[in-house]
């Protein structure tokens, strides 16, 4: 799997503990080369340099990447161009699966198309409350909170061409406690994001590999 990120990539990292844990069955190269390119973190692309998430990667001797974005194109054709950088990544590993694991930028395009089915993204709430363009980091666990809501979370969803609009596979709830700020919410969920991102991913392979 192919799995993107932004960030300090504590989501990647469990998805590489739950690899070793052999959670996505078989991960040996040999003689299995379609369940491997599923099975395995074969590869984080980062579209922000020098983050925390590329250090985990190599510490755990995945390949990784940063393909940023190209800041000297208008900003209609920059999505475009990110997501035609990662298909031709995505396709020259054979790529079996994507996974978008904290990725702030939006993938269109191609991209959507060849990897339809196979693109999973982790959302910090429950879809289809506080998704869609803009609403990332802790400006969601914000917007949760000034809307009096009594439970939040978080949704793995598959991509489509919309944003955070994708059929759900799989959410995790927690409770809203009085006296809440963003970052308690926000560190409240990203315990369930953890899990959730392991079982949809999980959830996948197996689905793959039948």
């Amino acid at each position: 799997m192919l799995v993107l990120v932004s960030g300090g990539g504590t989501n990647l990292q469990a998805l590489l503990d739950a690899e070793k844990q052999g959670r996505f069955g078989d991960p040996s190269p040999s003689g299995r080369e379609r369940i491997a390119r599923v099975a395995r973190v074969a590869l984080v692309v980062s579209d922000r340099p020098e983050v925390y998430a590329l250090k985990r990667a190599e510490a755990a001797g995945v390949p990784a990447l940063t393909e940023p974005v190209n800041l000297l194109l208008p900003p209609k054709e920059r999505r475009r161009d990110l997501s035609d950088r990662i298909l031709g990544i995505a396709r020259e590993w054979k790529i079996g699966l994507v996974v978008l694991a904290g990725f702030l930028s939006i993938l269109e395009g191609e991209f959507i198309q060849a990897y339809g089915g196979r693109i999973i993204n982790l959302h910090p709430s429950l879809l289809p409350k506080f998704g869609g363009p803009g609403m990332y980091g802790l400006r969601v666990h914000r917007a949760v909170l000034e809307a009096g809501e009594k439970e939040s979370g978080c949704t793995v969803h598959l991509v489509d061409a919309g944003t955070d609009t994708g059929p759900i596979l799989l959410q995790r709830k927690v409770p809203v406690l009085p006296g809440d700020t963003p970052e308690d919410l926000a560190e409240r969920i990203h315990r369930e994001e953890h899990i959730a991102i392991v079982e949809a991913a999980a959830m996948m392979v197996k689905k793959i590999k039948s």
